[in-house]
């Protein structure tokens, strides 16, 4: 009888049970809160947590939602995020309602605000801690407001946490663990460290499955490829990612590259300067998801994307520069590696690059050593799945 894993390699739906079983409801014994609870949870019947911004932020919560609802199952859990990143929370198997606000607009944010007002909630955890996530927050009118003392507008939540790095005795932290110990500090068991967590959309994985089925792939091994990036400092050749599709397709894997609408040139290039046939899809963030789900393994720059392979439980492999790879390093079980060239400036902004007249930290990183690492994440020849 085929194995669980071996299922999943082929059906997104099933993948995404797996993900919920291994890094769902399970862990509550081992794991411990950071501090004693600061006020009685039994009182609690509506939390919100709220995190605004990027795909990856988005990715990086889930973790946090996974924590409180196996800590209260029968509790009402919901999320505040941005609309244009909203789907991706699409059959989260834990998240209750999804609640959305424009990117910007006054008035939007006033209808938001009241919407949040009216859902009464018992304790709001800001895990994002910009200007409008804070007045949002205060905006809840929640019993218990909880954010960083950190946080520029701190006096608006009146349960202020320490540093994540004191709760946890870390030099550094990861993004997943420093909103946790928002959620520690106030008595949640999350030492455990919860993984990254999405469901798959059925619409979506049919969808994608239809696709691959046109282009005569539904039977192959697909790689998942994402060679663009939001800055210049995080985003490696696209020359490189050529000569990695050639090893992807010879070690047997149908390379699948995707951007967003506006990084269509960075696709066109890859296509252009590839010896072996690239497929280039334009997918919702839904399909990225269940694409993500299907394919066999992610390789790609540091981005949300990376992010959404490895909340799928995809084996990937991430190339970084400017960006600070003990915060925003893949989270989650499967076989995944950085692949980096150190420089003393690193890491930085990464809005551009302050030391050099090129960005060197991912300009220098070497395709053989990502290749290496690709060959590292994926199974041997001979090895069983398990």
């Amino acid at each position: 009888m085929n194995s669980l894993r071996d299922i999943v390699q082929f059906s997104p739906e099933l993948r995404g049970l797996e993900t919920q079983a291994t890094y769902g409801l399970q862990g509550q014994d081992a794991a411990q809160p950071l501090a004693s609870s600061r006020w009685d949870w039994s009182e609690v019947r509506k939390i919100l947590l709220v995190r605004l911004r990027s795909i990856g932020d988005t990715v990086l919560a889930t973790p946090s939602i996974v924590a409180l609802k196996r800590f209260l199952p029968r509790v009402q859990v919901d999320i505040l995020v941005e609309d244009w990143v909203a789907p991706l929370l699409d059959h989260h198997p834990h998240i209750d309602n999804v609640i959305v606000t424009e990117r910007t607009g006054l008035l939007n944010r006033v209808v938001v605000a009241r919407e949040l007002r009216a859902g009464k909630y018992d304790v709001v955890y800001n895990l994002h801690g910009g200007t409008t996530s804070t007045f949002l927050t205060r905006a809840t009118g929640a019993r218990y407001r909880v954010g960083f003392k950190t946080y520029q507008y701190a006096q608006l939540h009146n349960h202020q946490a320490p540093s994540p790095l004191l709760l946890w005795g870390q030099q550094k932290t990861h993004s997943v663990e420093q909103q946790l110990a928002l959620l520690g500090w106030t008595g949640v068991p999350v030492t455990d460290r919860p993984r990254t967590v999405l469901g798959v959309a059925p619409q979506a994985a049919a969808g994608i499955n239809q696709r691959l089925a046109e282009i005569g792939l539904e039977d192959r091994k697909i790689a998942l490829v994402h060679p663009a990036a939001a800055f210049a400092t995080k985003q490696w050749a696209t020359e490189n990612f050529a000569r990695v599709v050639e090893h992807l397709a010879e070690r047997g894997f149908a390379p699948i590259a995707v951007a967003a609408p506006h990084e269509q040139a960075v696709l066109d290039s890859l296509v252009e300067s590839a010896s072996v046939p690239v497929v280039t899809f334009d997918l919702s963030l839904p399909e990225v998801t269940a694409l993500a789900a299907r394919a066999q393994v992610f390789v790609g720059n540091d981005s949300g994307i990376a992010h959404i392979a490895s909340a799928a439980g995809t084996p990937s492999v991430v190339v970084f520069g400017s960006s600070n790879r003990a915060h925003w390093r893949p989270w989650n079980s499967a076989p995944a590696e950085v692949v980096f060239e150190e420089l003393p400036c690193q890491p930085c902004h990464g809005y551009f690059c302050e030391k050099f007249a090129q960005p060197e930290c991912i300009l220098r990183v070497p395709v053989s050593r990502v290749t290496a690492a690709i060959d590292r994440v994926l199974p041997q020849k001979g090895t069983a799945s398990t």
